[in-house]
This record gives structure tokens, sequence and C-alpha cells, in this order.
């Protein structure tokens, strides 16, 4: 029997079972609240020493490694804040495939139906914070290698496949440490040469082979504070604000288009300015996230805030990029997405298509050092860091059974 007939039998001779050990693995991990914020909002969650806390769910991870007997490596820029690293194959074709899920949600925030964490199993579907983002993908990919391993299908495999289970994605410090894939790629702790990144949802029918750069730029007008009742003996920063709005507001992107993520946007945030009613405000500063295609480098988008500026008659202005990173792109005709898109529709009946998206992955860390990296996993889009976010126990089943066949596939 080939290996991906022993794959499909023990699937659906065991679905039952299998689908027992999703659900138990989602809920001990959505328990667990670990919960990732910026420093100056960890005071909202006193149960939090530091941020994310992930080492209470890398401690169910590495129990039920050692427990399928699959080794196992740690790595962590700081105490409490792991990432869980297990290869299984042989390593002999140097092709290694990544497949990682964070184990840090967002806060549950507010409107919830039941308790978000405690898991609800209703009409099939598993409810809590961090069932879809990205704890149940997790026990997906989990309980993959478990089948793997089980089977003794690892042995069969000349490369490797890579499971992460990892910190730090939900938050970005203003400090820029990260504790999770940056950490790892920065410091040339893991060397993938592909990867699928199950956290975009879509039910898995969309492959993000794409993703729009981001960059966040703070503008500050700097006038001049007077008394309200003598407006003249100053100038109104906010006034100089508005006019700049108005041109930023009416500015054409210099780009081209691209095939898969299109036009590059724009959103004014936010907008802060003066003290009180009776003072001429000397200060207002705006964020502003713009999200790029190839082609459209930070200097070219600052050359264009630049010449809105100048268009301001009173007033200075001063321009900070607080975060920056460049857009990714791979071909949609790669082995990886290819063989992603034949499993699907001959095992799942689905047609996943290659997409962009203007928000960011793991995939754009990956794609930005070499590495092929495509989102796709199960899940719907919709239901990410929202009240009675959910996933379909099948999508997480499909899933693992969809794991296992494109280790075969690309490293066996």
């Amino acid at each position: 029997m080939n290996l991906k007939a022993q794959l499909l039998e023990y699937f659906s001779a065991n679905q039952s079972q299998i689908r027992t050990q999703v659900i138990s693995l989602v809920t001990e991990m959505v328990r667990q609240k670990t919960i990732n914020v910026v420093s100056d909002k960890l005071p909202e969650f006193p149960f939090l020493k530091f941020r994310g806390e992930e080492y209470r769910v890398a401690d169910i991870i590495k129990r039920e490694l050692e427990n399928s007997g699959i080794d196992y490596k740690i790595f962590a820029r700081m105490e409490g804040r792991p990432n869980v690293i297990s290869k299984l194959g042989q390593g002999r074709s140097g092709q290694c495939l990544l497949m990682p899920a964070h184990m840090d949600i967002v806060p549950a925030g507010e409107g919830w139906d039941t308790d978000p964490f405690e898991v609800v199993e209703k009409d099939g579907k598993l409810f809590g914070r961090g069932t879809l983002d990205n704890k149940g993908p997790l026990a997906s990919i989990l309980i993959a290698a478990q089948v793997l391993k089980k089977l003794g299908i690892d042995q069969e495999l000349s490369g490797e496949l890579m499971i992460a289970a990892l910190s730090d994605e939900e938050a970005e410090d203003p400090d820029g440490i990260n504790y999770g894939i940056g950490y790892l790629v920065e410091e040339k702790l893991i060397n993938p040469t592909m990867s699928v990144v199950p956290d975009i949802g879509g039910d898995m029918l969309e492959i993000d082979v794409a993703e729009k750069g981001r960059t966040v730029i703070r503008i500050t007008a700097i006038g001049k504070q007077a008394h309200g009742a003598t407006p003249e003996k100053g100038v109104n920063a906010v006034y100089m604000m508005a006019k700049l709005v108005t041109e930023i507001e009416k500015m054409k992107f210099r780009y081209e288009v691209h095939p898969v993520l299109g036009h590059p946007t724009l959103n004014l945030g936010e907008i802060h300015g003066g003290v009180a009613s009776n003072i001429v405000p000397g200060t207002c500063y705006i964020y502003i996230d713009i999200r790029a295609v190839p082609g459209q480098t930070e200097k070219i988008l600052l050359d264009q805030l630049q010449e809105c500026i100048t268009k301001v008659p009173v007033g200075d202005f001063k321009v900070e990029v607080l975060s920056s990173n460049q857009p990714h792109a791979i071909s949609p005709k790669v082995e990886l997405v290819r063989k992603i898109q034949e499993n699907a529709k001959e095992y799942l009946n689905l047609e996943p298509q290659a997409i962009g998206q203007g928000g960011g992955t793991y995939a754009k860390t990956l794609c930005l050092n070499g590495i092929d990296a495509v989102g796709w996993g199960p899940g719907d889009g919709d239901a990410f860091h929202v009240a009675n976010e959910y996933i379909e126990i099948k999508q997480l089943i499909d899933f693992a059974l969809m794991t296992c066949l494109l280790a075969v596939d690309l490293l066996a």
C-alpha cells in the first residue's frame, strides 16, 4: 500500500478518535489565556506577568510530542515565551516544509454568548477565543505529526517536516523586538525551504501567495500655541493638519497594478490635537497606514507625502516612519501551491485559488528571507478577532490529513 493510501485509510478508520483528540486539544489550549498585547496595555490584564505567556500552551505541545516519541527543540528569546520546533523525516533531500502556528491570542473583547476561554461545541463547530486563530490549526498540524509518526511514514520522508508552535504573532511592541518567527529567522535557528502558514481562514479555498507591504507613519503639524481669545497670535496646528489631510485624501499613488495584490491603500486611522477649547493648539498629529504593492518603496511613499506637505502654505511638519515592511509575492505556479490544489481537489473536492491580501502573516517574514511561503488553512476568515470566534471540527480534521499528504508529496 502506498503512503497516501495508508493515510487515507487511517483517517477514514479513525475519524471518531481523531475528532475526540482535536476537540480535547483545542479545549485544553483555549483554556490557557495566552493573551498578547503591547506592554502599555498589560496592566489591563492583571493575570498576566508578561505578554503572551505562551509557555502555558507550549507545555501542552511538549507533552503531546513526548508521548508520541517526536523529538523537539525549544528556542526562546526570553523565558516563558518559547518556540517549540519538532522535526519528522530523514533530512537527506535538503527539502524542509515548515508548518507554523502561533500560541498567542488577542484579548477576548466583549459580546460573547459564552465564556471565551471555555470551548463550546455546537453544530459541528468549536467556539472560543483562539479556536481559529491559531490554536485550532495548531492542533491540526500536531495531530498530523502524530499520525505520520504512528504509521512510520516519517521514516519514508527523505526531507523534513517541521511542526512549529510559535510565540509573539498577535502584537508588536514599540521596541520592535520579536520573540517568534522574526527571532528564529534572524538568529538562523530554522532553515526551511518552504512553508504553509495556516493563519488566513478562507475555509481552505484561498492560498495566500502575496501580501502587501505595510508602512505606519506619524505626521506632526507644528504650529504655535496661543490664548484662545487671541488666536491671531498663534498658528493653529489643527487647521494646518486639516489642510494636509485634504491633500493626502486627494493624493494619487504612483504604482503599477499587481496581478494578485491589485492596488495599494491608505488609511488615516488616528488624529490628535489640542488640549482645551480656549488654547490655540500648537501641535496636531495623525497616524497613517499604507498597504503597498511591489514597486512602491518607502522612499517613494515618503516623497509623495512630502509633495502633499509642500501644498500647505503655513507651518512645519515632521514625518516619522514608525514601522515598515515590504510587499512580497511568489508565483502561484510553484510546486507547493500546485500540490495544495491537487490534494484539496482530489481528496476534499475543494478548488483553492491563489490570492493576495493586505494583511500580514508569518508568510511575509519567511518570503522576505528567501523561503517560499504561502498562507492556507481552515476556518472562516470573518471569524478572526471577533466575539464568538469559531472553527469547524471537520475542517480541522481535513487539514490534518492535508498536512500529511503534503508532507508525502513534497518530502517523500
